[in-house]
């Protein structure tokens, strides 16, 4: 059994999350529940390749481009998702979100229209803002706390649409895809030329669902649909840098190779990245089976926590990812208030759902990938402003 009970001090390691939480909430030591990493340590089979490959005592350039590389992951997939993919479409990336931003660099003009479900992780409006693309919001349908597509309204805005970024599993509802809406999806993309770029970056976070990538149900509209993930989030190793893109497409495939190699220059990937995507994929699914109980766990408990001692907020259950999308609607203040007063009454930082769209504007997104007692601290700090809410307003 891996104790990820236990408590990992990450304060004074140049942390996102811990270190610079004053950053985003204006103050300094708050208990934070933010950025999409765990506080859990990562599988150790890990932290012996990276100690083997430093003590080498050299780090020269390196490669990616080899069978070792490209095996794991296209092991993985067939695994893992019953998916087979060609060597050939495999490419690094030194991010998903740089794969994300030359994708749609390469498929639209300044001015053309790029389709998002919202509410939406937020980067995707920033790398569509800042590629002078149009977003096209197509807002998915909330019934008591289950999100779906709107296909009428998800075929009205394809026409408008270039390209459609998918997020399978959707961050930050925690949906996974059926096969039959992804078939849906790829057919409406289909009819309307709209290309598809679907970040799968928590696809291995998946509880009682089943992942599917889209590109098991791509059928002859292959060419038009590209994969951008990592073993980041699934491992807790974001700090590594390095991700995966994968194109069937050849042209499409050239040409994010003479952008990354020849034009950016961040073809040559960090080898302890490489080390750590090979190790992850070929050793340590196990890990990744025990973690998925215990967040699942951890996701369930809070849960229970909320009926028992948070009403009126409310949870249900995702399909993936780690996080707890909390609707606090029936509060009855506002989330600019409610916010304040979580920093300033609970002294917890936890992201506010209006980051991801204005529709979602009274949730929050609790990360629950923590040991449990941090999970509970946080949890009691919301109760702590609940009941200075009931008390005072």
């Amino acid at each position: 059994m891996i104790n990820f009970d236990k408590k990992v001090n990450r304060l004074g390691t140049y942390c996102t999350q811990w270190d610079y939480v004053e950053d985003r909430f204006g103050k300094k030591g708050l208990l934070p529940f933010t950025i999409s990493d765990m506080d859990l340590e990562f599988p150790n089979e890990i932290t012996e390749v990276l100690k083997e490959r430093l003590n080498h005592r050299v780090l020269g350039y390196s490669r990616w481009k080899h069978d070792d590389f490209k095996d794991s992951i296209r092991n993985w997939y067939s695994k893992r998702f019953n998916c087979s993919i060609d060597s050939n479409w495999i490419y690094y990336s030194p991010s998903v979100m740089y794969s994300i931003s030359k994708l749609i660099e390469i498929f639209s003009d300044e001015g053309d229209g790029v389709l998002l479900n919202t509410p939406a992780y937020n980067a995707f409006y920033e790398v569509i803002g800042n590629n002078n693309r149009n977003i096209i919001k197509s807002p998915l349908t909330n019934k008591n706390g289950f999100y779906s597509i709107d296909f009428d309204d998800f075929e009205k805005k394809c026409k408008d649409s270039k390209i459609f970024i998918l997020c399978n599993p959707h961050n930050p509802t925690g949906r996974v895809w059926s096969e039959l809406e992804l078939i849906k999806m790829v057919s409406i993309c289909k009819e309307n030329n709209v290309k598809i770029i679907s970040d799968d970056i928590h696809m291995d976070i998946v509880y009682d669902s089943k992942m599917t990538p889209v590109l098991n149900v791509a059928d002859n509209y292959l060419e038009s649909i590209f994969i951008c993930t990592s073993a980041s989030k699934s491992f807790n190793i974001p700090a590594l840098t390095g991700s995966y893109v994968i194109i069937p497409n050849e042209e499409i495939r050239t040409k994010f190779e003479n952008i990354t190699r020849y034009r950016d220059f961040v073809n040559s990937p960090a080898i302890l990245a490489i080390l750590g995507t090979m190790t992850c994929y070929n050793d340590c699914e196990y890990w990744l089976d025990e973690l998925l109980k215990y967040i699942k766990e951890n996701l369930q408990y809070t849960i229970n926590y909320i009926e028992d001692n948070l009403k009126p907020l409310k949870l249900v259950m995702p399909e993936g990812c780690y996080f707890a999308w909390i609707d606090f609607s029936e509060l009855k203040i506002s989330s600019e208030k409610f916010q304040n007063l979580l920093i300033d009454i609970g002294e917890v930082a936890i992201m506010g759902g209006k980051v991801y769209g204005e529709e979602s504007e009274f949730y929050l997104r609790l990360n629950v990938a923590c040991s449990r007692e941090k999970l509970e601290d946080g949890l009691n700090r919301i109760k702590k402003t609940i009941d200075y809410i009931a008390k005072n307003i």
